[in-house]
């Protein structure tokens, strides 16, 4: 669900396979596990990198913390989905401080990057990518507001009841320890990141 996230850490634009990385963090969420060995080698291991940062990410203890703050708030098991969603927003706020490319410039890029590879997208990701450059996603999560739209969408493909529509009030009443959270996370999925390659 933190497309940003998994985009930025995709690895460095001069890299020989970058555009193949980044198509595979960006579809990873929707390829089935039978489904992985109908993608190139290069694309394979961008989508094995989204897993392996998603598995660090849901076993790390700070984000633990943050998670279970969020059950407290009545998100139960959408609680690690919006945290995920909290973490892009402080990494938008915050994205000058982790790449000399500014938001606004990456998320021009990386659409393009991602555009001229639409046909190779499992259909759901077709569907929903041009809805997510019309309205550009990745620079709106800055907002509390474009990541209220962002949770309004996701609890629309969720059971009733999930509170992710409601989620930004979570995010207003404790936003201080949330984003302590991600400045304390960060840096260490980073240095995971890096020990992948």
């Amino acid at each position: 669900m933190n497309f940003l996230a998994h985009l930025f850490l995709a690895g460095s634009p001069a890299a020989p396979a970058y555009a193949d990385g980044l198509v595979g963090q960006f579809i990873a969420d929707s390829v089935p596990g039978r489904r992985l060995e109908c993608y190139p080698a290069t694309v394979q291991a961008g989508i094995r990198a989204h897993r392996a940062i998603d598995a660090f990410t849901d076993q790390h203890p700070v984000v633990r913390r943050g998670t279970a703050r969020l059950r407290v708030a009545g998100l139960g098991k959408y609680a690690g989905v919006v945290s995920d969603v909290f973490m892009d927003h402080f990494l938008a706020r915050s994205f000058t401080s982790f790449s000399a490319e500014s938001l606004p410039a990456f998320s021009q890029r990386v659409y393009a990057l991602l555009e001229a590879r639409l046909p190779e997208f499992p259909a759901p990701v077709q569907r929903f990518f041009p809805h997510m450059v019309q309205h550009n996603w990745l620079l709106h999560y800055a907002e509390t507001a474009g990541i209220g739209r962002a949770l309004q969408g996701l609890s629309r493909r969720a059971s009733p009841g999930s509170g992710m529509d409601t989620a930004t009030g979570e995010l207003h009443q404790h936003y201080a320890a949330y984003e302590a959270d991600f400045r304390e996370f960060f840096p260490q999925l980073q240095a995971y990141v890096a020990g992948l390659a």
